[in-house]
């Protein structure tokens, strides 16, 4: 193997470990923003901790990609993705949020350095044990205009968001689900349950019309 290779594969390496601690440091920050539990917030605070001490030792290396934990980066909407399943009665797969009992579409934030058709896969193997095939993109939505904040919450103070919708069908049977959530099912899309306190009723049938009727959503 000549030399040019050797430090290709050197460079490889390095690329991929710094993708593990990132990935890491990503599930730290996630796990301290949503873990009530005192000892799961040691560990991701040990977990931070330790993934900020390792990315010192990439400071001689020149990355395509910004350091997003380190320095200040330009502030740009956050991604999720949400995707429309339909059965074969053409109803809607939702997902009941727990703790409060509440439907959604299987969906999440997109993580560091996915592609959102991975992100929206992965939401609905862990929340709807739905295994899903031919994903379509429906659309773009701006999320933010449809935000429900708690009164007097100035607008800036929210997080600006943008959706990607998919609509997809289910490869086999539903299985059990991982977490987040305590109940799935197929609706109506004309009689939805009652709907999480984190959307709106018009963003969501909105999304899940446009999936239904194969049109594309970009605003």
């Amino acid at each position: 193997m000549d030399e040019k290779r050797k430090e290709e594969l050197k460079e490889e390496k390095f690329d991929q470990y710094y993708d593990f601690i990132i990935k890491v440091l990503s599930i730290a920050k996630i796990g301290k923003v949503f873990s009530k539990d005192p000892y799961a917030l040691d560990n991701y605070n040990e977990l931070e901790k330790l993934s900020m001490k390792e990315l010192e030792n990439f400071e001689h290396i020149k990355f395509d990609r910004p350091d997003l934990f380190t320095r200040e980066i330009y502030p740009t909407p956050s991604i999720s993705v949400r995707t429309c399943v339909f059965n074969e009665e053409n109803k809607v797969l939702m997902v009941r949020e727990f703790p409060e009992e509440r439907y959604s579409l299987p969906g999440g934030w997109c993580d560091l350095y996915d592609a959102p058709s991975e992100a929206a896969k992965a939401e609905c193997e862990q929340e709807a044990g739905a295994k899903i095939k031919n994903l379509k993109l429906i659309g773009i939505l701006n999320r933010t205009p449809f935000k429900i904040f708690p009164a007097g919450t100035p607008l800036h103070k929210s997080v600006p968001e943008y959706v990607i919708i998919f609509k997809a069908e289910l490869d086999g049977k539903l299985k059990e689900h991982l977490f987040e959530t305590d109940a799935v099912g197929f609706f109506d899309v004309e009689n939805l349950p009652p709907l999480s306190y984190k959307v709106s009723e018009g963003e969501v049938k909105k999304m899940i019309l446009a999936a239904k009727n194969d049109k594309v959503i970009f605003d």
